[in-house]
């Protein structure tokens, strides 16, 4: 597991990045849970233009500890989390997410609570995440070392006071730890507090609560209700540390003629509500007045955009360029393919033309359009263009 994480390139405290099989061998014969470890590396990434993530990065050998412990602890905390969670769970993906928001929504008009917690892995406290832990002594010892184990940025030394270093192997569980019980406390202050005249059982399934991460929505018909959880939810995430992030946690309202708008983003895509409109006929008398759809979000189009554009600025060569964006754009493709994305994807191969046409003349100045289409274009039939080459030791169409 250690050397399939995303992170294995980058070496902790010990400069290691990577141990030979034999080695590893060796390192997984003497594994002890011995509540020691080494310091933590801090090390920076890029979150948006202005803001870093900051990643805590353990050593070789503590990675395989965490690993090991990992292994022992997820299928116990998989027998308790929530159904409606879905972040860093095995067989759980932000599609699924998607898809658990789409249904609670198709098919009534509900109001949403779009929220985020603020820097969820920075603030958890210690004590009450391994008070919730539930397991043995020299288990949460173990834990207790790496939380608190230090950070090491360049040549200073900092105390690890809060939080759960993100990086670690084990970290993402440990957050999911942190935020199990949302969902009951939820479905508690419904059950009790929901104004609607039906029976328990009734009341609680009017809500939808999904979660990934520290991201989460929670979907009901009644504004009230909305803002009780909202409420009971601030109160409940104060003892471990946390706090709803006042920006970015906000009430949407339901559809109707005060609120002819719908919209929130969620896990890098849009969820947009429209009415069908007075001239449009129903097919039957319990046809909704509104359609619900899922598309990328205007964010996630623009980051997309700035990533194929570094593509651009950094490859002169045509096969080099191609294979630098294919792996992009088949990676973006794949992931927002779901829900209404045809239209999206028609704006961006227009967009990405233009891309190629730019580039192409950058290169060869001082060629006219009709030379650069022949050279650099195949068509495919009238209205399909697309930018390849073909290489001369083998007659391959590279495109994208």
């Amino acid at each position: 597991m250690t050397q399939e994480n995303r992170g294995k390139d980058t070496a902790g405290v010990d400069n290691v990045k990577s141990v030979p099989p034999k080695q590893r061998i060796i390192l997984a014969q003497g594994l002890k849970l011995d509540g020691k470890c080494d310091y933590i590396r801090r090390v920076f990434i890029p979150k948006t233009r202005t803001e870093k993530r900051p990643l805590g990065i353990p050593t070789i050998k503590d990675r395989a500890k965490q690993a090991l412990l990992l292994m022992a602890l997820e299928p116990q905390w998989e027998a308790r989390f929530e159904p409606n969670s879905y972040g860093f769970r095995p067989g759980r993906s932000c599609h699924d997410a998607i898809e658990a928001i789409f249904t609670a929504l198709a098919k009534k008009n509900k109001f949403v609570l779009d929220g985020d917690i603020r820097k969820c892995f920075d603030r958890i406290q210690h004590e009450p995440l391994l008070d919730k832990l539930d397991t043995a002594v020299f288990i949460k010892a173990q834990i207790r070392s790496w939380l608190k184990a230090g950070v090491l940025d360049g040549n200073n030394l900092f105390p690890s006071l809060e939080g759960t270093p993100q990086g670690g192997i084990i970290s993402p569980l440990l957050a999911n730890i942190a935020l199990h019980g949302m969902e009951n406390l939820l479905s508690e202050i419904i059950a009790k507090r929901s104004v609607l005249n039906l029976g328990r059982t009734s009341k609680i399934r009017q809500l939808a609560v999904v979660r990934y991460a520290d991201d989460f929505v929670i979907i009901h018909p009644e504004a009230e209700a909305i803002e009780r959880c909202r409420i009971a939810l601030s109160d409940w995430l104060y003892p471990m540390g946390l706090e709803l992030h006042s920006d970015k946690t906000r009430v949407v309202p339901a559809l109707n003629s005060v609120s002819p708008k719908f919209e929130f983003d969620f896990l890098g895509f849009t969820i947009k509500r429209y009415s069908i409109g007075k001239y449009r006929v129903k097919r039957s008398k319990l046809a909704l007045d509104f359609v619900t759809h899922v598309f990328p979000s205007a964010k996630s189009v623009k980051k997309h955009k700035e990533n194929l554009k570094s593509c651009f600025q950094l490859h002169q060569n045509a096969a080099a360029l191609l294979s630098a964006l294919n792996l992009k754009i088949r990676g973006w493709a794949q992931y927002f393919k779901i829900g209404v994305s045809s239209k999206t994807f028609g704006k961006m191969d227009a967009w990405l033309y233009k891309r190629f046409m730019i580039w192409a003349e950058r290169k060869d100045p001082k060629r006219g359009r009709k030379w650069l289409v022949d050279k650099y274009f195949r068509v495919i039939n009238p209205n399909r263009w697309i930018f390849g080459i073909k290489t001369k030791s083998e007659n391959k169409l590279y495109a994208t």
